[in-house]
């Protein structure tokens, strides 16, 4: 299976202006990739880099050129498809859009707006009923176990083993997070080896200060990369995506 590199914008960049020239440069940079990318921007600018929708079995067709690998992901989603839910986005408002991966309990919604496992495993039912693709984030802060972690995070999600062939894990510890500090391939082996173990033969991801000169020790390792800072840099972000082609 072809490797996966995703790249988590997070609250970035400031404008739009800004967006659409990281998203043509990265769209260039990525057209003959062999990985599979997916671009997960702020919610305000998904419909301005929205993706036409496939033509033909796999493909999506930009300005005349095809891309087959190249997909829209989005950084959250709230667990209901209408409402009185103020700020939030729905997962039916997401796939009208042609997002087809999202981000599941990122470590900074738990941190900064107190998403629990069980909040965590709402969205991630969400997600698969309208046929997304969810990007499961789990990982220990510094000094925790890292297994105790993984087995309390991933508790939620046994039930989904049959309905969510298509899930996807992303191991990042959080002490890795924009920090620099870099978790050891053979700690993140460690941890790809536990979630399978936990919840099925799914796809793992690495992510924690990711850059161009050491993804290739993780893809040695994983399935992908999920990407943040780094994916904010079209040039550090296209050799990233080369790495895993």
């Amino acid at each position: 299976m072809n490797k996966i590199i995703i790249g988590n914008w997070k609250m970035n960049p400031a404008s739009q202006k800004e967006a659409l020239e990281l998203f043509d440069a990265i769209k260039a940079g990525v057209k003959d990739a062999k990985a599979e990318v997916v671009i997960c921007p702020p919610f305000i600018y998904v419909s301005s880099l929205k993706f036409p929708a496939p033509r033909g079995a796999r493909l999506a067709q930009f300005h005349g050129r095809q891309y087959s690998r190249l997909k829209l992901g989005a950084q959250n989603v709230f667990w209901e498809n209408k409402g009185a839910f103020t700020g939030e986005i729905s997962p039916a408002m997401l796939k009208s859009s042609n997002v087809k991966y999202v981000i599941v309990g990122h470590s900074e919604r738990r941190k900064y707006f107190g998403e629990t496992n069980e909040d965590v495993a709402k969205k991630l039912q969400a997600v698969l009923e309208v046929g997304m693709t969810p990007i499961l984030c789990v990982g220990e802060n510094e000094g925790e176990n890292r297994e105790e972690v993984l087995r309390e995070q991933l508790a939620g999600v046994s039930g989904f083993r049959l309905q969510a062939s298509g899930l996807i894990v992303a191991y990042e510890p959080v002490w890795a997070i924009g920090t620099g500090k870099n978790c050891r391939p053979e700690d993140v082996k460690k941890a790809m080896e536990t979630i399978k173990n936990l919840v099925g033969d799914v796809r793992v991801l690495y992510g924690g200060s990711v850059k161009a000169d050491n993804a290739q020790e993780y893809l040695e390792v994983v399935d992908g990369l999920l990407v943040g800072g780094a994916s904010l840099n079209a040039e550090e972000f296209i050799k990233i995506v080369e790495k895993g082609s």
